[in-house]
């Protein structure tokens, strides 16, 4: 079993960590577009902006971020990020008690949040990397891969009474706080961190900016795999507007009704997280990579054939389950092929070269299912988003483009 393999105390509170800041933000899940609509009384176009143009721009400042974050200790940078995400979310709480909350400081602060979010990810992907042993790795991704799920499972319900009950800004509270707890577990991890090693005397050159993507693209399994992972994310994450429109205007869907069409699906990730292991050592990472990479694709089109009422909801859920099962069975193998071949000096810059791709992709292409969608309608937003991913299964890498490289004698890019 997965839960029963031991993987020591520093772990442990790297986990612990990992879990406070995802609950956190699964309570405050979706709290900034809310806190403008209920708020500021946004429109839909200032609030597709907050969710697509945030984030970009979140992307791009990580992208100078990456070299720095590689030639550091990874649990200063870890701490900092976490404590540079509880200011920004802390200013949204003061300045609507003081009446001074703006649009513009939601975006800065969805911005800030994005960045420092894919630094922390790096940062701790580099770590995990020399923290656990190699045969590990893929027990430890499971772990916070399930700890991710619950938390969406757990968090927008719970979070959603909690503004019912006591206002518009009390999860961004909570979410705040969650990161300060997170840098306190993550100061609380002992052991002497291995010193960074670079290949050149100067690594935050300008080069260094590209270096995570000329590894991806230069490698035969990480290429295919980056290009469908951020056409699938994309797509996946584009639908989630217009469904909403769909459900909460056309088909007159309740608000509770609409949380647990998302919420319930994703203990789902649980089944598949717990399951990554053994599929593994059952069938092979190849066999995971395409039929389960196919299999997460698949289901998306269900959403376009959506209709009001209990069935209706059921349709929703049955295919957010089948989806997230896939995707949480997958996602923890993808991590671990992705750590075991990328070499050590690289890990932060191929990480967040990876983030940012993907991060990009979901803004572009919620812009455009949301310009689709005003333009024609929700469903037919839907149903073009189903039939693109049905084409991705078409980049999984094939058999030989997945075998096992030693990264770590490689030589580094240029």
């Amino acid at each position: 079993m997965v839960g029963r393999r031991r993987l020591g105390r520093q772990f442990g509170w790297l986990w612990a960590s990992y879990a406070v800041s995802a609950y956190g933000s699964g309570l405050g899940f979706g709290a900034l577009p809310l806190i403008a609509v209920l708020v500021l009384h946004a429109g839909p176009a200032e609030v597709s902006a907050l969710s697509a143009v945030g984030p970009a721009v979140g992307a791009l400042i990580a992208v100078p971020l990456a070299p720095w974050v590689e030639v550091r200790h990874k649990r200063p940078v870890m701490i900092m990020m976490d404590l540079a995400r509880f200011a920004a979310m802390a200013t949204i709480p003061v300045a609507y008690a003081f009446g001074w909350l703006g649009f513009v400081q939601l975006l800065v602060v969805s911005a800030v949040v994005a960045a420092a979010k894919i630094a922390f990810n790096a940062a701790s992907g580099a770590y995990l990397k020399a923290l656990v042993q190699p045969d590990d790795l893929l027990v430890a991704n499971a772990r916070f891969e399930s700890t991710n799920w619950s938390s969406i499972a757990v968090g927008p319900p719970l979070g959603g009474a909690a503004i019912g009950l006591f206002g518009p800004v009390t999860t961004v509270v909570a979410d705040a706080l969650s990161y300060l707890l997170s840098a306190l577990g993550i100061t609380a991890i002992r052991g002497r961190e291995e010193a960074p090693r670079t290949t050149d005397k100067s690594p935050v050159r300008a080069g260094a900016l590209l270096d995570g993507w000329r590894h991806i693209m230069g490698h035969p399994g990480l290429r295919p795999l980056y290009l469908n992972n951020m056409l699938v994310s994309g797509l996946i994450m584009a639908t989630e507007p217009p469904l909403a429109v769909l459900l909460l205007r056309r088909l007159g869907f309740p608000p509770w009704q609409y949380g647990l069409a998302f919420a319930a699906p994703c203990l789902g990730g649980l089944i598949g997280s717990r399951l990554a292991r053994r599929v593994v050592a059952r069938f092979g990472r190849q066999w995971v990579f395409r039929t389960i990479g196919t299999l997460r694709a698949i289901w998306l089109i269900g959403l376009a054939f959506v209709g009001p009422g209990v069935v209706g909801l059921v349709t929703v859920m049955a295919v957010e389950l089948a989806i997230i099962i896939n995707m949480s069975l997958y996602s923890p193998v993808l991590a671990t092929y992705r750590l075991e071949n990328t070499p050590k000096h690289l890990v932060a810059r191929t990480l967040s070269a990876w983030s940012i791709g993907q991060q990009a992709s979901i803004a572009v292409l919620t812009a455009l299912a949301g310009l689709l969608a005003d333009v024609t309608s929700p469903r037919t937003a839907l149903t073009v988003a189903g039939l693109l991913i049905l084409t991705t299964p078409l980049l999984l890498p094939r058999r030989d483009q997945t075998a096992r490289h030693k990264p770590e004698v490689a030589r580094s890019p240029s």
